[in-house]
């Protein structure tokens, strides 16, 4: 445990080796908590909000599959969310978490409403990050345009440039920050250089669609009796002010912030996620 928490890897429905970390004890009695990242993002992005937690809860951190340590997949039509619901209830069984709440970044957050409608009983609450049922069209475009093309890097000093000019409205302030981010989203490639961590045909499906489009809103009416925290990046193109309003007006039981001038997504590091994140788990 000198890293902080430990490392597994279970077998998918379909025989993929799949990765997950784990902080605390799994004997700890407040609920656990489920950290699904973004559509690129891994397990490293919740190493602060997990460390921090590790005292009092049991956490789940995956990297999905085609993600950082998880293996990636010989047939990109299984890159949908059919597929993370399947390998997220696997993982459930295979760690022996039966209810927990969910801390869900972008894709994460809807993968959590989906599970409200699937697999209802295992979920005791949501914080949503920076997503709702109504995504922007300008944030999608941008991010598939994005994370469907390796774009390599000679170093590690070339790699965090890279993300402060593709992504200059995170809220990363020092230069360790931005250098953990760097390192949670390139991995070093037999050439010698910086490779995304990821499987850049994880866009595919979304380019070329293999499941018919879904009504958002009803996977998030499935979730209408659980407690909701909703935080939202203040120059988000992923979630409007106006879907943060709609979601509001129904979900009785929801709250939310927003983060001036952060764009999408939060870190969850920030002073006011922190504070609502800590305020939100409190009663849970």
């Amino acid at each position: 445990m000198a890293t902080g928490f430990q490392e597994h890897h279970f077998t998918s429905q379909d025989g993929l080796r799949l990765y997950y970390r784990s902080y605390g004890d799994p004997l700890a009695p407040r609920t656990p908590i489920l950290c699904l990242g973004g559509m690129t993002r891994n397990a490293a992005d919740f190493d602060d909000l997990a460390s921090r937690l590790a005292d009092q809860r049991w956490l789940l951190c995956p990297d999905y599959r085609g993600r950082g340590r998880s293996q990636y997949d010989p047939d990109w039509r299984n890159y949908v969310g059919t597929t993370y619901i399947n390998d997220i209830r696997h993982l459930l069984v295979a760690a022996g978490a039966h209810r927990v709440v969910v801390v869900g970044t972008s894709m994460g957050g809807l993968l959590a409403t989906a599970m409200g409608a699937i697999m209802p009983t295992a979920l005791a609450g949501i914080v949503m990050n920076d997503v709702g049922p109504d995504i922007g069209s300008d944030g999608t475009k941008r991010i598939l345009e994005y994370v469907s093309k390796d774009r390599p890097q000679a170093d590690w000093a070339s790699a965090v440039a890279h993300l402060k000019k593709v992504l200059p409205t995170l809220s990363f302030r020092t230069e360790s920050a931005w250098r953990r981010f760097a390192e949670a989203t390139f991995r070093l490639g037999a050439d010698g250089q910086l490779h995304f961590d990821w499987d850049i045909n994880i866009a595919r499906p979304m380019m070329e669609p293999v499941e018919p489009e879904r009504d958002l809103w009803q996977f998030f009416r499935a979730i209408r009796h659980l407690p909701l925290l909703v935080i939202r990046g203040g120059v988000s193109d992923v979630l409007s002010s106006d879907t943060l309003a709609r979601m509001d007006s129904e979900h009785a039981a929801m709250t939310s912030i927003t983060i001036p001038e952060v764009g999408h997504a939060p870190s969850l590091d920030e002073p006011q996620s922190v504070k609502a994140i800590d305020d939100f788990l409190a009663a849970l």
